[in-house]
């Protein structure tokens, strides 16, 4: 299926803006561009509370979080981690979809701004990641289901921390929520050399990502960087897979869905039709947001039952 129209006139507006290519950008740069994205989603529901903290590191720094609390008595915390390749990517970019999931869910959701490369490369953010997870479930997720979720490096870093939450008999996790995850290295696959697949993410720009994030190669071959090499993953919290037709990340995420099912964890996986990457996140600017959002809210409320 060819991309729907508003993704179609969305690449028409950057590309007559004269926005260049990821790849050619600076990180500063390209972290402009998505505050510039960002200011296009709105506002969003206003929550019961908004608070922002600081987050201890395991290294001895800190890093940020939002925690957005909805009206009544939460059903549980999402953890929400955001995406942009580990480089790029801001809680105030994301503050309207995670002010809409708390309003749709019921459940407090924490936005997660881990520390970003190239300036803290691998494994800071994953190490972030689960420091986050562990500070949750000692405060606004006590005595709640947890559910961990992300968008692309976002989503990687949700199935990074299912896992070593298993492996350390960590915070208990009632669902991994993964949006188009990077999950490998491989960046030679299918999805990645199609030419239709080269749209606002192309091969290039996650070669950029991965070089500022894990230069050195073999490093990138650890589980914690590419969930998808790891040796087992039974025992697993279940999952919610969604993957778009049009992204060079699309064989990987859905090779992880299938690894998860052959390690027999539970997975709801769901392939958007005339997508690209990165529509999850663009509220109320592409309309296959909407329905994505509807997908992921529907689960958690399934697993919250």
């Amino acid at each position: 299926m060819s991309l729907d129209e508003a993704t179609i006139q969305f690449l028409k507006q950057l590309g007559e803006a004269g926005v260049k290519p990821l790849h050619e950008m600076t990180p500063e740069e390209a972290r402009a561009l998505g505050g510039m994205l960002g200011a296009m989603y709105g506002s969003g529901p206003e929550p019961a509370s908004v608070e922002d903290v600081r987050i201890q590191a395991e290294d001895g720094g800190s890093f940020g979080a939002r925690v957005l609390v909805p009206a009544g008595t939460p059903r549980g915390v999402i953890v929400y981690y955001h995406g942009g390749g580990w480089v790029i990517g801001a809680i105030d970019e994301f503050d309207t979809l995670g002010r809409i999931l708390a309003h749709r869910t019921g459940c407090t959701v924490v936005l997660v701004d881990y520390r970003l490369a190239p300036e803290h490369r691998h494994p800071v953010a994953a190490r972030d990641a689960y420091t986050a997870l562990r500070w949750v479930a000692d405060g606004p997720g006590r005595q709640l289901p947890i559910i961990v979720a992300g968008d692309s490096a976002g989503g990687n870093l949700s199935a990074v921390v299912a896992r070593r939450a298993r492996d350390e008999a960590g915070p208990a996790i009632a669902l991994q929520v993964l949006v188009y995850p990077v999950t490998d290295c491989d960046l030679d696959n299918a999805s990645y050399t199609d030419p239709e697949n080269q749209l606002m993410l192309t091969r290039d720009s996650m070669v950029w990502f991965w070089d500022h994030y894990a230069p050195d190669l073999a490093a990138r071959t650890n589980p914690d960087a590419s969930p998808l090499r790891a040796k087992d993953l039974s025992g697993l919290p279940p999952a919610v897979v969604l993957t778009a037709e049009h992204d060079v990340l699309r064989d990987e995420g859905e090779a992880y869905a299938e690894r998860l099912r052959q390690a027999g964890v539970p997975v709801e996986f769901r392939r958007f039709a005339g997508q690209m990457h990165g529509f999850f996140t663009m509220v109320n600017v592409l309309p296959g947001s909407a329905a994505a959002i509807t997908t992921v809210v529907e689960a958690i409320d399934g697993s919250l039952r």
